[in-house]
């Protein structure tokens, strides 16, 4: 039989087996068991958001790629002459920042840095950004890396730190200034539009337009003798061009101005506004600049012939044919016991001062720049009739 010193020996190895072993575990466990210790990237950006007037993007050498400042209660995009930042996709992006939790621990040897993205941002070949955000009492500054493998979460480093990290979330911001622009320039129907005219400077002229507005295809007129148009549509995406229109990116008229000679197309809509976008070329990258105005004889007419119509919409059947209502018609309608509320009807003032505040909302977005545009309108912009045209039919030679 076992003696009780015996049995005393034996548990005492088992309990340092035991515990061996649990330490073994624990040192096996991923550090984001213990995430509440390392706490958040920026413990107090969440309360001090509304602080922040400046953030900056700085990628390898150093390179300011991005620089976001509140200016003139607007946030603007210093790479670009100060055009207006997308302020939504901001604040996206710094809530995400102030939400990021640090999950586990990584190396603290700037010989590995590199491999995490994390390295000194000064370095040509540095592969991360480094942010920095002034405004809030403590500035925030640090190096966001490479995506970790399963890409939802990002390695980190504090600027002023040597411990690397792996921390909650994607968190690498764009590092391309015009993705940072506010990009929405207008939004201009083409069931609006009544006709447009393009104007090459080469002499060159198309036009194209509406009867009324109900009509369903735009048709263009000028048709070279014997030639006719690719299909009945073929002139409706030229009308498209101010529909939700949006720009890559964008320049000040004085870094790059308006040429003299540049192609002009003119859009008029069937209540008055006009806007003239003149496209021309620089190292075969297009810009356009754009200019609203209101043609004032033509909103006023509109406006109301909109009025009368509406005027006329009003009056009930009977008193338009002068029948009368009969005591059985009365009986047979149960009377209403509420009637509807009427939204008031716009009078023609009204109608053509509305065109004009657009006219100077349009301005205020297109006056200084010069917008680079997608392919596809720059493509309905500069237009020639030879475009919309079948192809020439081959003549035959003649028989002998």
């Amino acid at each position: 039989m076992m003696n009780q010193k015996t049995l005393i020996g034996l548990t005492v190895v088992a309990v340092v087996a035991v515990g061996a072993a649990l330490a073994l575990n624990h040192s096996r466990q991923p550090a984001s068991n213990a995430s509440a210790q390392a706490g958040l990237l920026a413990p107090d950006l969440a309360g001090e958001l509304d602080k922040i007037n400046k953030v900056e993007l700085l990628t390898a050498n150093a390179t300011a790629a991005v620089t976001l400042e509140q200016k003139d209660g607007r946030w603007r995009v210093a790479q670009r002459g100060g055009y207006p930042a997308d302020v939504g996709k901001l604040r996206a992006w710094l809530l995400k920042l102030a939400d990021a939790r640090l999950l586990e621990q990584k190396t603290s040897d700037s010989a590995r840095y590199a491999d995490l993205g994390v390295d000194d941002i000064k370095s040509p070949e540095a592969k991360g950004i480094e942010v920095h955000i002034t405004g809030p009492a403590k500035p925030v500054d640090f190096i966001v890396g490479l995506p970790s493998a399963h890409g939802a979460d990002t390695f980190v480093r504090r600027s002023a730190e040597t411990q690397s990290w792996l921390a909650k979330g994607s968190l690498l911001p764009d590092k391309q200034a015009a993705d940072w622009l506010l990009k929405d320039l207008a939004n201009i129907s083409s069931d609006r539009i009544a006709s447009v005219t393009i104007s090459h400077a080469d002499g060159q002229r198309l036009h194209l337009g509406k009867a009324k507005a109900g009509d369903s295809n735009f048709t263009f007129s000028d048709i070279p003798k014997g030639r006719e148009a690719s299909s009945e549509f073929a002139a409706n995406g030229l009308a498209s061009v101010l529909s939700e229109l949006r720009m890559d990116d964008v320049a000040s008229s004085s870094e790059i101005p308006v040429p003299a000679e540049a192609t002009v197309a003119r859009y008029q809509t069937f209540d008055g506004l006009v806007v003239e976008a003149r496209e021309w070329k620089v190292a075969d990258k297009a810009y356009v600049a754009f200019s609203a105005s209101l043609d004032e004889a033509a909103a006023t007419a509109h406006a109301r012939a909109a009025a009368e119509t509406k005027g006329a919409e009003a009056v009930p059947a009977d008193a338009k044919t002068g029948s009368a209502t009969t005591s059985a018609d009365s009986e047979d309608k149960p009377a209403s016991t509420e009637s509807a509320p009427d939204s008031p009807a716009r009078t023609p003032e009204q109608a053509v001062a509305d065109l004009k505040a657009e006219v100077d909302t349009l301005n205020a977005t297109f006056s200084g720049w010069s917008f680079v545009l997608p392919a596809y309108k720059i493509g309905n912009i500069d237009k020639r009739m030879e475009d919309l045209l079948k192809p020439k039919a081959e003549s035959k030679p003649a028989k002998k």
